[in-house]
This record gives structure tokens, sequence and C-alpha cells, in this order.
């Protein structure tokens, strides 16, 4: 059975309250990197540095897409490689963005991956949903919407011209 648990505007509204949080949060945006993980977290953090862009005008937020495959433990791929300038992350908050939270593991090769290109001032975690189930010591600081899932259930981001998140 499918579920849409999220809609385009509610997903809309969380990362217009994820933005506020950050400047709330991080208070300077000039020291500021995105990184959207590759695969679906690229296009929230797009939208997240265009909501901080607008609040902050004088401010071009650092934005890019962040490639872990190197550094799974599930499905290692050696060649791949990040096109992220060192000085992007060195002394930088980096704000990681991801759509679902699920065991962590994913988290922990964008860490080993944002270690590898340079070392961060801080690394923050912000996700559009987190279903728990963490297999890792690892807790969001920036969050969408909680739902509690089963194990068994999958929560899927659906891009395109009707987003929505998805319990199947």
């Amino acid at each position: 059975m499918t579920k849409e648990i999220m809609d385009q505007n509610q997903i809309k509204r969380s990362l217009i309250r994820i933005s506020y949080e950050i400047i709330e949060k991080l208070q300077n945006p000039d020291e500021l990197t995105l990184l959207g993980i590759k695969s679906r977290g690229e296009s929230l953090a797009k939208t997240v540095a265009q909501l901080l862009e607008q609040n902050n005008p004088e401010t071009k937020i650092n934005l890019y897409d962040l490639d872990v495959r190197k550094h799974r433990d599930d499905d290692r791929q050696e060649d791949v490689t990040n096109d992220i300038p060192k000085d992007a992350i060195d002394n930088k908050t980096v704000i990681l963005i991801d759509d679902v939270l699920f065991t962590g593991r994913t988290i922990r090769a964008a860490l080993d991956s944002v270690s590898e290109i340079g070392r961060a001032k801080r690394i923050c975690l912000a996700v559009l949903v987190d279903r728990g189930h963490r297999e890792l010591p690892i807790r969001p600081d920036f969050i969408g919407k909680n739902i509690p899932t089963s194990i068994n259930e999958h929560v899927q981001l659906q891009l395109g011209d009707t987003q929505a998140v998805i319990l199947n």
C-alpha cells in the first residue's frame, strides 16, 4: 500500500522552516557551505540555498553536490570523485542535506567524504524526513518531519512536477 505523507506544499513549508532554523542557529551565512547528498539531496540543497539567499540578499551560498559512494560500506565505488574545492570546506560550517534519514550509513559515508576534502569548522545535518531505525549514533540538526515507520516500510521522495514523500 502506497501512502503520500508529504505533498509539494508540505515539502516547501518544511524547507522554508529548515532555512529559517539554519539562519537562527548559525547566524553567519557567509561561512556556510551546503552539500546536497546525491541522489535526492541535491535538489533539496538547491532549494534551501535559494531560500537562504532570499533572506540574505548580500550573501552567495556555497552549494555543491556530494557523491558518497566511495565511502559506502555496502556498495563502495572507488572511482568516485567530488569536485568540491578544499576552501569550500576548510573552516566553514558545512550542512549536509539529504531526503530521508534511516540507518545513518549514508551520513557516515558523507562525513568521510567531507573529511577527505578538507577540515570543516562544523558539520550539521539537515533532512527532509527522519524515519528512525538508526544503526549509527547520528542525529540531524534540522528536520522537516519525523515519520515513525516500521523497519519494512520504505520512504521515498518523488521529484518532478509533483513532489511528494511516499510511504510504501
